[in-house]
């Protein structure tokens, strides 16, 4: 059996499912699940379906389904599951996210493929590297436009759909964030839209805050403003400190992120506008 992904966006009317599906239906797919939004603010449609075929593979469905689309104006991927979106992923000194989705990843819990670890310190290299990942360090002395150019060139070698900024404490360049769109996911320690930039729990303990959280986040050229993901949060009291907040805080960052990445492993969040759909 083949199990596909098909996601599609489209302008809100009538009739699309029930187009999309008796085509389905004739070249032997069997729809295992289906999701649907209908965005009242913007007109628009989204769908996400799961299909399970044993005859029809990705490539001879694409075929069957790209005359249909375009009667029906759909932006439309389909996406053979068995086919594990390869990952890079950055990090700079402090490694319980990149660890967590290490882990998640050797456990089958994250549907992904880790092509490499990029960090600008050494710090987490014999971690990466036990797990048998490749390692590669590129420092800032040379100047940020000389990193980026390398960090980019890694991308295009690896072959990385999907870049995962797992605690790395650089702020991209405008010019390398737009190389990005839609294919970088950020973890933010804060609650988006609260508490941006630097120190973010430190922010909150001085405003006496009483729920911490983290925000993960498309990477946009405008800082911590992509369109977010997925949140969660934990409540505290007056009596915790600024760092017991930042200990609370690194569980809720690691969690918030693995959804995230599974989520666009999966193919289930669709950007709209500033905002995303996840289905």
């Amino acid at each position: 059996m083949t199990e596909l992904v098909l996601r599609f966006r489209a302008p809100d009317r009538p009739g699309i499912i029930s187009a999309i599906a008796p085509l389905l239906a004739t070249h032997g797919c069997d729809i295992r699940g289906a999701e649907v939004y209908g965005d009242d603010d913007t007109g628009g449609f989204f769908c996400r379906m799961r299909l399970s075929s044993p005859t029809a593979g990705r490539d001879a469905l694409a075929s069957v389904i790209e005359p249909v689309a375009c009667e029906l104006s759909l932006s439309w991927e389909l996406h053979d599951l068995d086919a594990r979106m390869r990952v890079l992923i950055a990090v700079s000194k402090f490694g319980h996210c990149l660890v967590d989705l290490i882990h998640k990843c050797e456990i089958g819990q994250l549907p992904i493929e880790i092509v490499g670890v990029v960090s600008n310190h050494e710090t987490m290299r014999k971690t990466v590297e036990w797990h048998g990942l490749p390692y590669h360090h590129l420092p800032m002395g040379e100047g940020k436009a000389a990193q980026e150019a390398a960090f980019l060139a890694l991308i295009e070698d690896t072959g990385a759909q999907l870049i995962v900024l797992a605690r790395y404490m650089q702020i991209l360049s405008d010019d390398f964030a737009a190389k990005l769109l839609g294919r970088c996911i950020n973890i933010h320690h804060s609650f988006l839209p609260s508490f941006k930039g630097a120190k973010p729990y430190h922010q909150a303990h001085a405003r006496g805050v009483k729920l911490i959280g983290a925000t993960a986040h498309f990477v946009t050229p405008d800082l911590d403003e992509g369109p977010i993901i997925e949140q969660d949060v934990r409540r505290v009291t007056h009596a915790v400190t600024a760092d017991e907040m930042v200990a609370i805080g690194r569980e809720i960052e690691a969690s918030v992120l693995s959804r995230a990445v599974r989520w666009q492993a999966e193919h289930r969040i669709f950007q709209n506008g500033n905002k995303t759909v996840v289905l």
